[in-house]
């Protein structure tokens, strides 16, 4: 598995689902707007204290084997 570093779980944020950086963006809210047709560049406006290398680890972390 690759190190994952900005994937944080911690049982007192968003209950303890992954999130980015300790943030209440969980990798659900990201993979499921990505695959509802959202861009890089949409997921970064609206969120826009998320950088672009959370996306991609958000997706690494789902594509990772368990």
């Amino acid at each position: 598995m690759q190190n994952l570093t900005r994937i944080t779980r911690n049982p007192e944020v968003m209950g303890g689902k992954p999130c980015i950086r300790g943030m209440r963006v969980t990798v659900g809210t990201i993979v499921g707007l990505m695959a509802s047709g959202h861009s890089n560049s949409d997921i970064l406006k609206a969120y826009p204290y998320l950088e672009e290398a959370d996306i991609y680890e958000a997706l690494a972390y789902v594509a990772s084997p368990l």
